[in-house]
């Protein structure tokens, strides 16, 4: 198969030596390699998410990162304030909610950010929620949530834990996790870890390790406390996922080779690129400013361009892969990723392709 130009908001391309990483011959996942190996990926981990605290490492999905965050942080019954404005706040809630839990919704429109003020008054109203969940990059959207002043505000006005989602922001975008006194933050291996889907990364605070010591939630493959335990150990209670810790490995090579300065810097100027020059072809951008995301843009067509026939005419003509809409966006954007490894090169070439389908279909 080609090689596509994979321009979605992950999982994203691969560096070259994380794909030879992959292909390091396996070994026994009980065994004293894995254990170092396990061991060296979690303090490492660590920096990139700017704590202290305890690193956990599921073998799943972004999504199973936050089932686990939900079963373990909660009672049935227990009341948690949903902060929701797009597609992956809204799977959050449903989540929480098919656990019993009793979810209050703080909505703000898709496309823009959430407010620090209405987050207050909410928090005002609702005095016994016992978590406030956040997204922090709503890949559906385009947008990142400003999570510290957010975080800032709940501990202003509740004693609540805050959870996050920055399974797309983690490593690309500033986050403080100790700084902003983020409990639980999850993150995945396919988005600016340019590794292939298998790990949930989360970081758990010593104040959520007193939740989990009283929730009361059913929980078995997803339980904290069990995982926690194996990892003392170097190990897992189950089959780890072995080739994606090898390719995280190295990719965190590359990551702090760049520095988390650097890092950012490059995500910044992607998104500023993309942005100008979707703006300069007379697109829309769905995001408000100044809260677009600097690893995922989100563009309108103009009146009577599909965004599906841009996708399929970017594939066929380039064999570029950009992404849709989700759900009540589904017909209505494309988005380009530009998160993890890339270059400037990868970008403009993806535009100007983006440029020559757009003014095809517009002409008809």
């Amino acid at each position: 198969m080609a090689a596509q130009n994979l321009r979605v908001p992950g999982p994203t391309p691969m560096p070259e030596s994380v794909r030879a990483a992959l292909a390091n011959q396996m070994i026994n996942h009980r065994g004293s390699e894995f254990k170092l190996l396990l061991g060296e990926v979690r303090a490492r981990l660590a920096s990139i998410f700017a704590t202290q605290n305890e690193i956990l490492c599921f073998t799943a999905s972004g999504t199973g990162g936050l089932e686990a965050a939900i079963v373990n942080l909660f009672s049935p019954g227990d009341r948690a304030l949903m902060v929701v404005g797009g597609f992956f706040g809204e799977r959050a809630t449903a989540i929480a909610q098919a656990f019993g839990v009793q979810t209050v919704r703080l909505e703000h429109s898709w496309g823009s950010a959430c407010s620090p003020t209405a987050l207050r008054d909410a928090l005002r109203a609702n005095p016994d929620v016992k978590v406030v969940y956040l997204t922090h990059n709503e890949t559906s959207t385009a947008v990142t949530n400003p999570i510290g002043r957010l975080a800032q505000v709940i501990h202003e006005e509740s004693n609540a834990l805050i959870l996050v989602d920055s399974v797309s922001g983690i490593g690309a975008l500033p986050f403080e996790t100790d700084a902003w006194g983020i409990d639980v933050v999850v993150s995945a291996s396919q988005k600016a870890f340019g590794c292939p889907p298998g790990l949930a990364m989360l970081s758990v605070s010593p104040r959520a390790w007193e939740a989990v010591s009283r929730s009361r939630m059913p929980r078995y493959y997803w339980d904290f406390q069990r995982l926690r335990m194996a990892h003392n150990e170097g190990s897992t209670p189950y089959t780890p996922t072995v080739s994606v810790f090898y390719g995280l490995s190295a990719a965190l090579d590359l990551m702090e080779r760049e520095g988390a300065p650097a890092r950012i810097l490059r995500h910044q100027r992607a998104g500023d690129l993309v942005r100008n020059a979707v703006l300069d072809m007379g697109l829309g951008l769905f995001a408000d400013p100044p809260h677009n995301s600097n690893v995922v843009t989100a563009i309108t067509m103009p009146e009577g361009v599909s965004p599906k026939d841009v996708r399929d005419e970017l594939r066929a003509r380039y064999n570029t892969v950009v992404a849709g809409g989700q759900e009540r966006l589904k017909d209505s954007i494309i988005r380009i990723g530009h998160l993890g490894f890339f270059s400037e090169e990868d970008l403009t070439t993806t535009l100007e392709q983006l440029d020559t389908v757009t003014k095809a279909l517009v002409r008809g």
